[in-house]
């Protein structure tokens, strides 16, 4: 059984991708032991946006300095790109796993150098729905792995 944290700055504030994540969630249940944590928003002005960018990284970090017995990996369009079927191997010898996405100033360059990145795509996606997707990826990769009928 798979067993994957994602951890994210904010929450989701879109009813329809709550809706999404809600029912993926309850789809993985048999398959993975999946756990969402969401960090503050660091509030900013257009003046402060790096710092605040520091200081939610600095958030990241102490909670993946607590949580060293996992792999963590961010989810950043500048990372490792698989298909689904690689991701589905790559999930199932990373367990346990944290998965970070950021909030919408991305992630502190200090981050970039101390945790290897993987990618959804090249694309940079709002975090609300990078975690749609990365949420039905997972979920697809646990169909892959158990020979479900879901990728075809």
């Amino acid at each position: 059984m798979l067993d994957i944290t994602l951890l994210t700055i904010g929450k989701v504030k879109e009813k329809s991708y709550s809706a999404i994540i809600a029912e993926y969630e309850k789809r993985l249940k048999p398959y993975a032991r999946l756990k969402i944590i969401e960090l503050e928003v660091s509030p900013f002005s257009e003046n402060t946006k790096d710092r605040a960018k520091e200081f939610e990284g600095e958030k990241i970090e102490n909670f993946l300095n607590k949580h060293d017995e996992a792999v963590a990996y961010l989810m950043a369009e500048r990372g490792k790109t698989f298909d689904s079927p690689e991701l589905a191997a790559f999930l199932e010898r990373k367990s346990p796993l944290i998965l970070v996405i950021a909030g919408a100033l991305g992630f502190s360059e200090s981050l970039y150098k101390k945790y290897p990145a993987l990618s959804l795509s090249p694309l940079t996606f709002p975090h609300e729905l990078a975690r749609v997707v990365l949420i039905e990826q997972i979920y697809r990769a646990t169909t892959i792995l158990q020979k479900k009928n879901y990728h075809y």
